[in-house]
């Protein structure tokens, strides 16, 4: 048997008219989402029960179809206008999908992945591109590794001319005999024997002479006389 035609008509029963809302309701969400896909359209539904519940669908977010139609009403042509502009951009953004989709492709296939479905002639061309891309990767392998070395050379240089000034102010400090136990011993004993002279009111040389270790008389200057021993 088949179905009979149904009054267009509120339903008394309030279980029915539950029942009959819930059914509805979803075949008309689904028609609206059939019609935006199929047709790519714009598609928004607002439903409130008559208990205040809403229900609504939209393809391309409520709000942006809400703005668009009071748009849409204030001026059509403005409305006109910005929906092709929009179109435009999600063409533009279409395009730069696949180009990111081509390019994630290709950097697969140079990591030797996804390499499915090939031909032998695309095969050698990834070849010779990976063959291109190693003999660059070693072409500034090889320059980094000379300037380091260069680098290295040169700090060393630097080190040897730091060390050669370093023993020539050692050797300079030596000649003029700084730093030297018998220099300093020398002085030393300068040094005493010029304080015993003053203490003694002789000259230098006199002292000098005195400290000889030869047996002998001096005489000072008053005329008394001093052995030597």
């Amino acid at each position: 048997m088949g179905r009979g035609k149904i009054e267009i008509k509120r339903i008394e029963n309030a279980n029915s008219r539950q029942v009959t809302f819930s059914k509805r309701r979803a075949g008309l969400l689904k028609k609206a989402q059939e019609l935006a896909v199929l047709c790519d359209a714009e598609v928004a539904v607002i439903i409130f029960s008559n208990t205040g519940k809403l229900f609504e669908f939209s393809s391309s977010g409520m709000k942006g179809t809400l703005s668009r139609y009071n748009k849409c009403l204030d001026s059509p042509e403005a409305a006109l206008v910005e929906y092709k502009v929009e179109k435009q951009d999600s063409k533009e953004v279409d395009v730069l999908k696949d180009e990111i989709a081509k390019l994630h492709m290709k950097h697969l296939r140079l990591l030797g992945k996804d390499l499915t479905g090939l031909g032998l002639k695309e095969l050698q061309q990834i070849e010779q591109q990976l063959s291109e891309g190693l003999l660059s990767v070693k072409e500034r392998k090889e320059q980094l590794l000379m300037e380091q070395l260069e680098q290295s050379r040169m700090q060393e240089q630097q080190t040897m001319l730091e060390n050669e000034t370093l023993r020539r102010q050692v050797e300079e400090l030596r000649d003029h005999g700084v730093g030297s136990p018998d220099v300093r011993y020398n002085y030393q004993m300068q040094k005493e024997d010029s304080d015993i002279t003053l203490h003694l009111g002789l000259p230098i040389d006199v002292y000098s002479k005195m400290k000889e270790p030869e047996t002998g008389i001096l005489s000072n200057d008053s005329g008394s006389q001093m052995a030597i021993f």
